[in-house]
């Protein structure tokens, strides 16, 4: 049987007004008008549903796959052939997880005045839409790495 591969096409963090606060894109390449009202397709549609829907939506030839941690909605959006949304839904916990582990509970507020280091550890999470790692330890070694050298 030929294995499903998952292939993320965005992440996107998104606060309850709406507002983008992290995105990332792998493979394709749109253009940033493109992408502005792609994000803001994404966000009315995951924003407006109720919480007792389910947490996938198809969008285009997208499958989204959200979840919401207090104010943030993490939204990612996978090759709408892909078949176990279920595993998405464990990866958005992982980076949640590894996220908080490094900010000691990361809030918006986080993300925003540290765009570059959530996006350096989203991207030791994957690589070309593909999840390469997800032991937390080894996403964050670099991380800390750059920040020791950056104190010294």
């Amino acid at each position: 049987a030929k294995r499903s591969r998952m292939t993320i096409k965005f992440v996107l963090m998104v606060n309850k007004q709406g507002q983008t606060r992290l995105a990332q894109y792998f493979g394709e390449f749109l253009s940033i008008k493109e992408r502005e009202a792609l994000e803001n397709e994404v966000i009315r549609k995951c924003l407006k549903r109720s919480e007792n829907l389910c947490s996938f939506v198809e969008h285009r030839m997208y499958k989204l796959i959200y979840r919401r941690y207090a104010s943030l909605f993490f939204i990612v959006g996978v090759d709408g052939s892909y078949n176990n949304e279920l595993s998405v839904l464990e990866f958005i916990h992982n980076m949640v997880e590894t996220l908080d582990k490094y900010f000691k509970n990361v809030c918006e507020l986080d993300i925003m005045f540290n765009i570059e280091k959530a996006h350096f550890i989203l991207e030791e999470m994957v690589m070309n839409g593909e999840i390469v790692e997800g032991n937390k330890s080894n996403v964050l070694a670099p991380v800390l790495l750059l920040d020791k050298m950056g104190n010294a």
